[in-house]
């Protein structure tokens, strides 16, 4: 893909000029641009791109305003940044912004003491920054960009007053990219049925990405909560009365050390459509300092041959001691499966006598203290756990299940380790 949000271009001196650059593709989005970087089908009008730093968020905002103008679709659009000075040096003068994804034959005149670009056709967008939200009273939209809303002082209070001037013509839209954080209307947002939702994260585009520059943030932001937040672009909230909190989710990310003990967990599921439970499966191991670490989520829907198979698959690759299976649903089918496959298998049935919550909150504490790590991001099963509410979640935990179960095995029910005496502590 070519990458011309870095092009600095001067002016066109012929039309023949201009139609080798059209020729080259320079200027040719629907070419260059990844299929998450254009507009989603369908009758929408909020298109929230949540994606991580790099993704090319500025680039896709602009690209397509500049399309729908050409298509003569919008004539009054509202730029939205956090400031004025953001909007300016971002969404209209940056490498990727507005000024810079036009030929100079198509650009836009931009008028900075009037804040405002106008094209041939007449289109005109107008720049406010969300600091002065109360400067969108009075004016009228039919198309607005919204960036980095999620760092906005007053977002709900900038979004309100849009809204209520986003109101000429019958295709009313607004595109919002942004780096997310948890904010509530970032949440409403996304459970609105107008929005569609596109999820993207800064590896996305790393054919476009300085070499050192990705080098560097691997090496200082995967596998932390920040490095989750600003490059895979995952919403960490905390729910109040959950077991886990994102702030006790350790990550380690350092070669293998040598494992004392490997498990693998299984929570079946004991049916296989499209509306069934995942099936929890959990790698984790128990390393000499007597700390438990989780080395793979392979949870997910599957028929009973195919999460079998996975299991067998990486009860070799991890070298594992045993698989540990819940059989008060579906055990004995478990270990069928796991034993038609490969009868060498070491495999332990656990009995769930306790409730859910009695077997969870040890390897919370387990986690508050610093004896769990995560081997790297695991987005489903870290949601997943700081979303479990004893007593209001209902929805049946799959990942956290197997979790629970690995770490029990490991943690708890080892009795020549140190552990217990460390969870009585």
């Amino acid at each position: 893909m070519l990458d011309c949000s870095r092009q600095t271009l001067k002016p066109i001196v012929s039309a023949e000029k201009n139609n080798r650059l059209h020729q080259n593709n320079l200027f040719n989005w629907e070419k260059a641009a990844r299929p998450n970087q254009l507009p989603p089908p369908g009758d929408w009008q909020n298109w929230l791109i949540l994606a991580g730093r790099g993704f090319g968020k500025t680039r896709t905002g602009a690209e397509t305003i500049r399309a729908w103008v050409k298509e003569g679709l919008y004539k009054r659009i509202a730029l939205i940044g956090q400031t004025i000075d953001e909007v300016r040096s971002v969404m209209v003068e940056g490498e990727s912004g507005l000024l810079n994804v036009h030929t100079n034959y198509e650009r836009p005149r931009f008028e900075p003491s009037n804040g405002r670009l106008v094209w041939k056709n007449n289109a005109i967008a107008m720049m406010y920054g969300a600091d002065h939200y109360e400067k969108l009273r009075g004016p009228q939209f039919d198309l607005a960009w919204i960036d980095e809303l999620a760092k906005f002082r007053h977002p709900q209070k900038t979004w309100d007053q849009l809204m209520l001037g986003l109101r000429l013509g019958n295709n009313l839209r607004t595109i919002i990219t942004t780096t997310p954080r948890p904010i509530p209307l970032l949440e409403t947002l996304i459970k609105d049925p107008a929005t569609v939702l596109t999820r993207g994260s800064t590896f996305d585009n790393q054919k476009n990405l300085a070499k050192t520059f990705v080098k560097q943030i691997v090496k200082q932001f995967e596998g932390t909560r920040l490095g989750a937040q600003e490059l895979y672009a995952e919403i960490l909230t905390e729910k109040q009365g959950a077991l886990w909190k994102r702030s006790i989710i350790h990550h380690h990310i350092s070669s293998n050390p040598s494992w004392l003990r490997v498990v693998i967990a299984i929570d079946p599921a004991t049916t296989h459509h499209e509306q069934s439970d995942e099936t929890g499966i959990i790698v984790a191991a128990l390393s000499k300092d007597q700390k438990a670490y989780i080395l793979d989520d392979l949870s997910g829907r599957y028929s009973p041959v195919d999460w079998g198979r996975r299991v067998i698959k990486a009860y070799h690759e991890h070298k594992a001691d045993r698989v540990v299976v819940e059989v008060n649903q579906g055990g004995d089918m478990v270990k069928s499966i796991i034993h038609s496959l490969d009868p060498t298998v070491s495999y332990k049935a656990v009995r769930a006598s306790r409730g859910k919550v009695t077997r969870a909150e040890p390897i919370a504490a387990f986690y508050e203290q610093g004896r769990v790590y995560h081997r790297k991001l695991f987005t489903d099963l870290e949601t997943q756990l700081c979303e479990y509410i004893p007593g209001i979640t209902t929805k049946s935990p799959d990942r956290m299940d197997a979790l629970v179960w690995a770490l029990t095995d490991l943690l708890l029910e080892n009795k020549d380790s140190a552990s217990l005496k460390l969870w009585k502590q």
